[in-house]
C-alpha cells in the first residue's frame, strides 16, 4: 500500500527520495504516529517534503491517493521487524571486575 502511495508522490512530481520513504517507514513501524490519517498525512509531509513550496503538491497527491479514507489500521502490521545489526550484548566478565588481580 506504501509503496504504490511513493509512487504515486514521484507520478505527481515530488521529489521523494527512497530514504525519506523507508524514515517514513521505519515511523510507521514505531508507532510514531497511529492509525489516524490525519496523524499519517502530518508525519507523512514531515518525513517526505523536503521545501515548504511542495506542501501544496504534496497535500493534492495526497487526498488524490488516500481519498475519503479516514483511519489506515493495521498498516504497522504490514512492515517487516527490522534485521538484526548490532549482535547481543554481552555480559562482563566476573573476572574483570574492579579489585580483583
Amino acid at each position: 500500500m506504501l509503496i504504490d502511495f511513493f509512487l504515486h508522490l514521484k507520478h505527481r512530481k515530488l521529489p521523494v527520495s527512497t530514504r525519506e520513504f523507508l524514515t517514513l517507514l521505519e515511523g510507521v513501524r514505531d508507532g510514531v504516529c497511529g492509525p489516524s490519517i490525519d496523524e499519517f498525512f502530518h508525519f507523512a509531509r514531515t518525513c517526505l517534503v523536503k521545501d515548504e513550496s511542495l506542501y501544496d503538491r504534496f497535500d493534492r497527491a495526497f487526498g488524490e491517493y488516500f481519498g475519503n479514507v479516514q483511519a489506515i489500521a493495521g498498516l504497522e502490521a504490514e512492515l517487516p521487524s527490522p534485521p538484526a545489526i548490532f549482535p547481543p550484548k554481552i555480559a562482563p566478565d566476573s573476572r574483570n571486575s574492579a579489585g580483583t588481580n
